[in-house]
C-alpha cells in the first residue's frame, strides 16, 4: 500500500482505524478532500444508525490501539476526554474537535470535569529532552497553570511562526532611539534635550488631532534607562506570552495597552506629551502577574514569589522614575516633562482583557462573557477619550503649551 507523506498523529490513527473495523475492503480508498466530509465519513461508520453519538468505549479503544501514532500527551488528553463522558457517548461535533485538534470550550470542560486523572508522570519529571524541548518545557512552565495546557503546548508548539511581534516592534524602539541619540547628540534623559518634542512621532497635545500619535509615541524614549528597562521586561515576558499565545492575541493586549495609555494621558494628564512603550509593557506585565496570582497553587515556575517581587520592584522604579521626571523643572517651558498616566492605561488594560486573553489558551475568545464585557468596556472608554479631545478642551478653556 502507498503510504502517504508525514500524516498527522490524528489522521494516520483514523486510517488504521478504518483498516481495524473492517468497514471498507478497500484499505486504499481515497479520503474525500474537505477535512468536515472525511470526519463525517468516518463517524458514520461508527455510528451506523445516524444517531449523531459513538461509544466513548470504542473510541477509548481505537485510541489505546493506535497509541504508537499519537503524540503521548494528546493522548492523555484524549483519553481523559472519553473517560469524562458519563453518559458514555461522544457526539460528533466533540469527535470533529478531537480528531481536528480543536480545542472547544466544551472539550475543555469535558476533561476537568471528568474522572479520570491523568495517570502519567508530570512533563517537567521528564528526561533526555534536547535543549529546544527543554525551553519549550520551560515557557510551558512559565506562562500556563494547567498540567494538561503545558502537555498540550509542548506537543503543538512549532515555532512557525516565531515570536516576531515582540522582536520585531523591539528592534523598531531600539533603531529609532539610536537615530535619535545621534540627531540630538544624547543617549541619557533624551527627553530634556530642548528639540526632543520637535520629532513628529511623540504625543502632544496640542497636535492631538494627528491620530498617529496615540501610537507612534512607543517609539521614542526619554533615554536609555527608559528605553532599556522597556525593552528588558518586554523580551522577558512577551516572548514567552507570545510563543504560548501567538502574535494576534499578545500583539492586541500591547496595542490596546499603548492605546490606552495615551488617552488616558489626554484625559487625565491634559497638558504633557507622552513617550515610551510603558502603556503596552504594563499591559502584558500586570496581565501576566494577575494570571499568575489567580492561579498560584497551578503555576510552577520556579521561585515564582521572588521573580513577582523583582518584576514588581522593577516596574515600581519605572514608574518612579516616570513620576520623577513629569514633576521635575521642564526643559521646553511651558510644556512639563512627558506625564506617567499612561503607565496607568496599561495597567488598567492587563488587569481586564489581557487578564481574559492569558486565561483562555487556545479558546476562542469570543465566546467568553468577560471578554465582550471588557471589550465594551474599553470601546466606551475609547468613544469617551474621543469625544473629551474633541471637547473638552475648549469648554474647560484649558491653556496648552504651544506646539514643539
Amino acid at each position: 500500500m502507498g503510504e502517504h507523506p508525514s500524516p498527522g498523529p490524528a489522521v494516520a490513527a483514523c486510517a488504521e482505524a478504518e483498516r481495524i473495523e473492517e468497514l471498507e475492503p478497500e484499505a486504499e480508498e481515497r479520503l474525500p478532500a474537505a477535512p468536515e466530509d472525511h470526519w463525517k465519513v468516518l463517524f458514520d461508520k461508527f455510528d451506523p444508525g445516524n444517531t449523531g453519538y459513538i461509544s466513548s468505549g470504542k473510541f477509548q479503544s481505537l485510541l489505546e490501539s493506535h497509541s504508537s501514532k499519537l503524540d503521548p500527551h494528546k493522548r492523555e488528553v484524549l483519553l481523559a476526554l472519553a473517560d469524562s463522558h458519563a453518559d458514555g457517548q461522544i457526539c460528533y461535533q466533540d469527535f470533529v474537535n478531537l480528531m481536528s485538534n480543536k480545542r472547544s470550550n466544551s472539550f475543555r470542560q469535558a476533561i476537568l470535569q471528568g474522572n479520570r486523572r491523568l495517570s502519567s508522570k508530570a512533563l517537567l519529571e521528564e528526561k533526555g529532552l534536547s535543549l529546544s524541548q527543554r525551553l519549550i518545557r520551560h515557557v510551558a512552565y512559565e506562562t500556563l497553570p494547567r498540567e494538561i495546557d503545558r502537555k498540550w503546548y509542548y506537543d503543538s508548539y512549532t515555532c512557525c511562526p516565531p515570536p516576531w511581534f515582540m522582536i520585531t516592534i523591539t528592534l523598531l524602539e531600539v533603531a529609532f532611539f539610536l537615530y535619535n541619540g545621534v540627531s540630538l547628540d544624547q543617549f541619557v534623559l533624551q527627553v530634556t534635550h530642548p528639540h526632543y518634542l520637535k520629532n513628529s512621532l511623540v504625543y502632544h497635545p496640542q497636535l492631538r488631532a494627528q491620530a498617529w500619535r496615540y501610537l507612534t509615541y512607543i517609539f521614542m524614549h526619554a533615554g536609555i534607562e527608559h528605553l532599556g528597562l522597556n525593552v528588558v521586561l518586554q523580551l522577558l515576558v512577551g516572548v514567552p506570552l507570545e510563543m504560548v499565545h501567538g502574535a494576534t492575541r499578545i500583539g492586541l493586549v500591547y496595542v490596546t495597552g499603548v492605546v490606552a495609555g495615551s488617552l488616558a494621558v489626554s484625559v487625565a494628564d491634559m497638558t504633557a506629551p507622552v513617550v515610551g512603550s510603558s502603556g503596552g509593557v504594563y499591559a502584558l506585565i500586570s496581565a501576566h502577574l494577575a494570571n499568575i496570582v489567580m492561579n498560584w497553587s497551578g503555576m510552577k515556575c520556579q521561585f515564582k514569589l521572588l521573580r513577582m517581587a523583582v518584576a514588581l520592584i522593577c516596574m515600581s522604579m519605572e514608574f518612579g522614575r516616570a513620576v520623577w521626571l513629569r514633576c521635575h523643572p521642564s526643559a521646553y517651558p511651558p510644556c512639563p516633562h512627558p506625564s506617567f498616566v499612561a503607565h496607568l492605561g496599561g495597567v488598567a488594560v492587563g488587569i481586564t482583557l489581557g487578564v481574559v486573553v492569558l486565561r483562555n489558551y487556545e479558546q476562542r475568545l469570543q465566546d467568553q462573557t468577560l471578554w465582550w464585557i471588557f471589550v465594551a468596556m474599553y470601546t466606551i472608554f475609547v468613544l469617551f477619550a474621543v469625544f473629551w479631545n474633541i471637547f473638552a478642551y475648549t469648554l474647560l478653556d484649558l491653556k496648552l503649551p504651544p506646539p514643539p
